[in-house]
């Protein structure tokens, strides 16, 4: 079957989502080019680099260059004060995301592109984009990564957004209203196993919320993707074996090589197959 509309799910993950950029080089190799993308967090990110016609090469120089300090500065009382909101200066994020992605409206990509957060109010996932709400690009995405504890929510129109992993880390059920004949999913959010803060000099009880909210949001993928085990909608799943790490920027190449090499094993296995495959973290190797 020749696929014309291939919808690509990318995953929140943090500095993880390096992995995305992987798998899509291994996808474009199989001569698969998305005609629609959905994102959440750093996997939007990552999307809309690709969608505003950012290249594997050019992309993996930029994100080559991010250190932990672009995208993870300490705000001034985030540890010292009990009435803190958040921990981390919402400026060199957002920066960071500016410098990586080209384009300042949704209007100027080339791919449609739509990214999830979380309003804070209603707790309602709200799709910015195509299918959405229009906003500034850069605003949107900000959003999109603004994981509650460590940034600042994002204020769009007067409204609070916060990352859209709290309501959808794969967000597979948004890309089903864009009439794909293939979804070829990313996943590298938590998962049961491993410490998302892993190697990150933080507070205990940072680390016992951060351990929290991996254990809900691991459910929360793990419940997805038994949805989608009996969908009759074509998916590849790739879940790469990458090392554990919110703020990890140091692994980005090897997390990029992970996501091409699962990648890569799990469209030649569709090729063969046509059906769904759950990759190495399937089987219990990867971390989160």
């Amino acid at each position: 079957m020749r696929y014309s509309r291939v919808v690509c799910v990318l995953s929140g993950g943090g500095a993880k989502a390096a992995a995305h950029l992987g798998a899509l080089k291994a996808l474009e190799e199989w001569g698969l080019a998305p005609g629609h993308f959905v994102g959440t967090s750093m996997g939007a990110v990552i999307a809309a680099c690709f969608a505003a016609g950012v290249t594997y090469e050019e992309l993996l120089v930029r994100i080559g260059g991010v250190t932990r300090s672009d995208v993870a500065r300490l705000s001034p009382f985030g540890l010292i004060s009990p009435f803190a909101t958040h921990l981390l200066r919402a400026g060199p994020l957002r920066d960071t995301i500016a410098d990586l992605v080209p384009a300042r409206r949704f209007g100027e990509l080339g791919v449609p592109l739509t990214v999830t957060a979380t309003d804070i109010e209603s707790g309602q996932m709200v799709l910015f984009g195509a299918g959405g709400t229009d906003a500034p690009l850069v605003d949107a995405l900000y959003a999109s990564c603004a994981l509650p504890l460590f940034y600042p929510p994002g204020v769009i129109d007067g409204r609070r957004y916060a990352d859209g992993g709290l309501r959808a880390v794969l967000p597979l059920d948004v890309a089903e209203q864009f009439d794909p004949d293939l979804v070829f999913a990313v996943n590298v959010g938590p998962t049961f196993s491993g410490d998302t803060t892993s190697g990150e000099l933080l507070p205990g009880m940072v680390k016992i919320h951060d351990m929290a909210t991996r254990i809900l949001m691991a459910t929360q993928i793990a419940q997805t993707i038994e949805r989608w085990k009996n969908s009759q909608m074509p998916l590849v799943l790739v879940e790469p074996a990458v090392e554990p790490g919110t703020f990890g920027v140091r692994h980005a190449f090897a997390h990029v090589e992970a996501g091409y090499r699962a990648a890569s094993r799990e469209l030649a296995a569709w090729s063969e197959t046509g059906t769904m495959g759950r990759g190495e973290r399937g089987k219990g190797k990867g971390t989160a």
